[in-house]
């Protein structure tokens, strides 16, 4: 038997269910994913069949942009791996981040990462980062760091670089291409099956093959594979929209250019040097991002508009990029 009290209470329950239920079905939770594929040139890129990239920026949209700070001012930013990765983790130049080189000798983690931003604003969001280089996590992010306050990785896939038994070092670094295979792999799985709430992504082999080949046969293999390897972290991505609903922003650019006309070196301040990349499926891109005025350092600032986090103004007002999405 129901008494009044607790026929009220059902009755609530019910009308609750009929006034919200409709809410619930529509609300998504957003998820993001960035992947950096080194050092491919936007020319080369261009003249390669890259269908996983095609398919994405046929969602979204593709652009050049462009890396390494003002030239000549304050914020002038060498073109190297590990300088670029970081202006697009902090939406700042090397003059604030204060990382010159791949030594990574000393950050300057007062500017702070999107995955400390995300923990601050959401303590119990799950961060994820699949690399090929330890140093992305261990040093750029500052995992667990009390500069970094003592920032924590939920899912860790990295390292493989120091397991040479696995993967025996080579002159044409084909240990790196194994290793990209076994992260790209590993990406796809875990975005799959436990869709953590942001992603880093890095993929190296295309930087190793354009310093031993420059602009090549062997090159646009690379570009290709590289290609074939962001399919997998798509096709994964596609497959939790689909089943659950769940609303994902997938970010791919690459971290510098190259000398022309070789492009075997980079790091100085050539035009084709600075000349970067971006592919997104983001459908509210604004006027920046397809006039290619883009930035590296408008990267951060766009995820974060996408995830909708709060951010502390002392962060945000210290950002050098800006979003590239219509709000």
């Amino acid at each position: 038997m129901i008494y009044p009290f607790e026929f009220m209470l059902h009755r609530a329950f019910f009308l609750f269910l009929i006034f919200h239920l409709p809410l619930i079905g529509l609300s998504q939770d957003k998820k993001v994913v960035f992947i950096i594929l080194d050092g491919i040139p936007a020319s080369e890129l261009e003249s390669v069949s890259t269908p996983n990239l095609d398919e994405i920026a046929k969602i979204g949209g593709y652009t050049r942009a462009f890396t390494g700070g003002e030239k000549g001012g304050e914020s002038e930013t060498p073109t190297i791996s590990a300088v670029g990765y970081n202006s697009l983790l902090t939406g700042t130049w090397a003059n604030k981040h204060n990382v010159w080189d791949n030594d990574i000798a000393s950050p300057n983690y007062t500017y702070w990462s999107i995955f400390r931003l995300m923990r601050e604003a959401r303590p119990k969001s799950k961060l994820a980062i699949y690399s090929t280089w330890e140093d992305n996590r261990t040093k750029l992010l500052g995992e667990g760091m009390a500069e970094t306050g003592n920032l924590k990785l939920d899912v860790v896939f990295d390292a493989f670089e120091k397991d040479t038994v696995s993967f025996p070092h080579d002159f044409d670094k084909e240990y790196i291409k194994k290793i990209d295979g076994l992260v790209s792999y590993e990406a796809a799985y875990s975005i799959k099956t436990h869709a953590p709430d942001l992603s880093w992504v890095y993929l190296e082999f295309t930087d190793a093959v354009g310093h031993r080949y420059g602009k090549s046969p062997q090159l646009t293999s690379a570009i290709k594979l590289a290609d074939e390897q962001v399919g997998r972290i798509w096709e994964a991505i596609k497959f939790r929209e689909e089943k659950f609903e769940e609303e994902w922003l997938i970010w791919i650019t690459t971290d510098h250019g190259r000398k022309a006309p070789e492009f075997k070196e980079h790091g100085g301040q050539s035009d084709s040097e600075r000349e970067i990349w971006m592919v997104t499926n983001a459908q509210n891109l604004n006027n920046r991002f397809n006039s290619r005025d883009a930035s590296m350092v408008d990267i951060l600032p766009s995820l974060i508009d996408f995830l909708e986090i709060p951010v502390p103004e002392i962060q945000r007002k210290n950002w050098d990029g800006s979003t590239l999405l219509n709000k």
